[in-house]
């Protein structure tokens, strides 16, 4: 990763400020996740492949929608979405305790 370079659309990227809370700077630090998830966005139908990052940033599992171009990984959308986080959670096999007592136990 560290020799990956990332570009966005200037607009877009405070366009995504105002409306997510998260900037594409930001976004960039999802991919340093060793546990991250890429996948394809099948329901894009443009002729351009897109994809989503799944990577968590502190406590937070962020969601960023990308695209390669020449080499260079375009951010197109980020935010903190709780679908990413599901995927994030079940690709990783990662499950929430549940409170209360343990089967077997009083």
């Amino acid at each position: 990763m560290a020799d990956t370079r990332f570009e966005w659309d200037s607009k877009k990227d405070v366009e995504n400020q105002s409306k997510h809370g998260v900037s594409f700077a930001e976004a960039q630090v999802a991919f340093l996740d060793p546990k991250r998830v890429i996948a394809e966005d099948l329901a894009h139908g443009s002729t351009e492949t897109r994809h989503y990052c799944f990577g968590q940033i502190g406590e937070g599992v962020m969601t960023v929608r990308f695209t390669y171009r020449e080499s260079v990984i375009r951010i197109i959308g980020a935010g903190y979405w709780r679908k990413g986080k599901r995927i994030y959670e079940r690709e990783n096999q990662i499950h929430e305790r549940t409170t209360g007592k343990t089967e077997g136990r009083s």
